[in-house]
């Protein structure tokens, strides 16, 4: 019985994920994009809740915008927009690159997890990203959390040269972070090159990253927990 019910469940998760809501082209299509978006991405939760903040001059990071959000930052002035979830044929994808086209807005791309340490060359990409991205820009993962938490940290450090003290703000609770479940596992990052820099001297960003940072041993290190963290902490 639990078997059976163990293959039910799967296959709803299955079709949660990949049953539908990959065509805007027709009418059909569109509606059912959009029911995707709204129950399964959860974007009913993003209706008034944009976790929207500037975190620097003409710099602003939010959680996954909805078409109509989209519209509104093209007129805040907004000519970039960094989607930190990937490409994807799924509908919340289709629908922001349309709204992108439609609102003259640039929309660019690169695939982040809120739960594992990526690979140094993705980092690395990212930071070259950054330099690059056309102002005023806004990135966003889907709950603004957690991706962009650790993109807003990356931003301060390696662009604006803020100290990390100031940096590691950008995960935190203000933005609906939480660092003793798996996504804490972005703070290890920032604690891991604290403690390089420690070790070896002052270094940038992009130095610690091509030369000490390693993602197996981030990973390996970091346990997630309550009582872990806090005795982190002590």
């Amino acid at each position: 019985m639990f078997g059976k019910l163990d293959r039910t469940m799967e296959k709803l998760s299955h079709l949660r994920r990949h049953g539908f809501g990959h065509d805007i082209s027709s009418i059909q299509g569109r509606r059912s994009a959009l029911w995707h978006f709204y129950i399964f991405d959860h974007a009913f939760i993003r209706i008034l809740w944009t976790n929207l903040f500037e975190i620097a001059p003409n710099v602003w990071r939010s959680n996954q915008p909805s078409p109509r959000r989209v519209a509104r930052y093209s007129r805040m002035g907004i000519k970039t927009i960094l989607n930190l979830r990937g490409t994807s044929n799924a509908g919340r994808y289709l629908m922001e690159e349309e709204a992108c086209r439609k609102h003259n807005v640039n929309l660019v791309s690169i695939t982040l997890s809120a739960r594992h340490a990526a690979p140094k060359e993705q980092y690395l990409k990212l930071l070259e990203i950054l330099e690059s991205l056309e102002k005023p820009f806004l990135f966003h993962c889907k709950s603004g959390a957690d991706r962009a938490g650790i993109v807003s940290a990356f931003y301060l450090l390696h662009v604006e040269k803020l100290p990390l003290s100031i940096a590691r703000r950008q995960l935190s609770l203000q933005y609906a972070h939480i660092k003793w479940i798996k996504t804490g596992v972005l703070d290890h990052i920032l604690d891991t090159y604290e403690n390089d820099i420690e070790r070896f001297g002052q270094m940038e960003l992009v130095e610690w990253l091509s030369k000490h940072y390693d993602e197996e041993k981030i990973m390996q290190d970091f346990k997630p927990g309550f009582f872990n963290y806090i005795s982190s902490r002590i």
